[in-house]
């Protein structure tokens, strides 16, 4: 079977995980810190606001079960992309909206995506998210991986 890598932020990534680590065709999931300058970076670091990090899903899929439009459409629908370096009552860029497209085909698909979503009047605000290249990933402690799922937890906030 061959999989493809897709990276996103859209706030803590408790939550974020959990959406995509029940979509059928999602393989594995990972949580961790990326598009940030600071090597290994730890949550404590990444909290500081001060690394450049994102908290990151970094998602392992067989592109025959689930599309990559498909994980972009439960990308927009499981976050506010309007809200500049927050989302809910997480606030810092670490909490930003950000896809990290692993090639070329993921960036075209990631643009027309945030293009039509955009147009489609569904926010007042445009959309603040952000496309940029896939940069190292840093898987996040233990602890933070399937946190919710770890908790019995529904949701994140």
């Amino acid at each position: 079977m061959k999989t493809e890598t897709a990276t996103f932020a859209a706030g803590c990534f408790w939550g974020v995980e959990e959406t995509f680590r029940k979509t059928k065709g999602v393989i594995r999931t990972m949580v961790g810190y990326t598009g940030g300058k600071m090597k290994n970076p730890t949550y404590e670091d990444v909290c500081s606001d001060e690394t450049g990090h994102a908290e990151a899903v970094q998602i392992e899929f067989d592109p025959k079960k689930v599309s990559y439009e498909k994980l972009l459409g439960i990308f927009w629908q499981n976050h506010d992309s309007t809200q500049l370096n927050r989302q809910g009552p997480d606030v810092g860029s670490q909490y930003r909206s950000a896809i990290f497209y692993h090639n070329e085909k993921q960036r075209k698909a990631a643009i027309k995506s945030k293009e039509v979503l955009g147009k489609s009047g569904k926010y007042s605000k445009p959309v603040a998210t952000e496309i940029v290249p896939a940069s190292d990933f840093y898987k996040a402690e233990e602890y933070h991986q399937k946190y919710i799922e770890k908790k019995g937890l529904n949701i994140c906030h």
